[in-house]
């Protein structure tokens, strides 16, 4: 697929991972990808490979925090805010698009407004192949775990601990 044939968003993403010297490709799916289990089901790939990027406002700087985290996993935020010191609350649609760029359902690991403190969660360490959002709702891109640390600079840890 030609980059100028991706929506403007997804676009974005592409150009960023070249720019990054990644040879990842964003691709368009036919159906919505916004949520983990669409987005596997889209794929064809388990819900767990979904590398779904969710938005927390750090309340002390009114900052992102983005946290990658396995599409089956959810991110404990009592323990995420211990391990970080810091006080965090849910992003909405109109945070996340001023501070990110992006809207819910398609933000990207990476290509974001400003650098953001990023989290990743050790649970997709284990996955040959995992699959991250490609900035528009309908856009993903396929890449491995090491290329998710490289490209995002985030600290790998546990956000869901048993």
């Amino acid at each position: 697929m030609n980059v100028n044939e991706l929506k403007e968003s997804a676009q974005k993403v592409q150009i960023e991972l070249a720019r990054r010297g990644f040879a990842n490709v964003v691709i368009e799916l036919p159906g919505s990808t916004r949520t983990a289990q669409e987005a596997a089901d889209q794929i064809g790939c388990s819900v767990a490979q979904i590398a779904k990027s969710i938005i927390f406002r750090i309340n002390e700087t009114d900052e992102p925090l983005l946290i990658v985290t396995s599409g089956t996993n959810r991110v404990n935020e009592k323990h995420v805010s211990k391990m970080l010191n810091v006080k965090l609350s849910k992003a909405d649609a109109d945070f996340i698009r001023e501070k990110i760029g992006y809207v819910i359902g398609g933000v990207p690991p990476i290509g974001h407004l400003a650098p953001v403190k990023t989290l990743i969660d050790e649970d997709l360490r284990q996955y040959a192949a995992i699959w991250a959002a490609g900035g528009h709702p309908f856009a993903v891109f396929e890449l491995t775990f090491e290329q998710l640390v490289d490209m995002t600079g985030g600290q790998v840890t546990a956000v869901d601990p048993k």
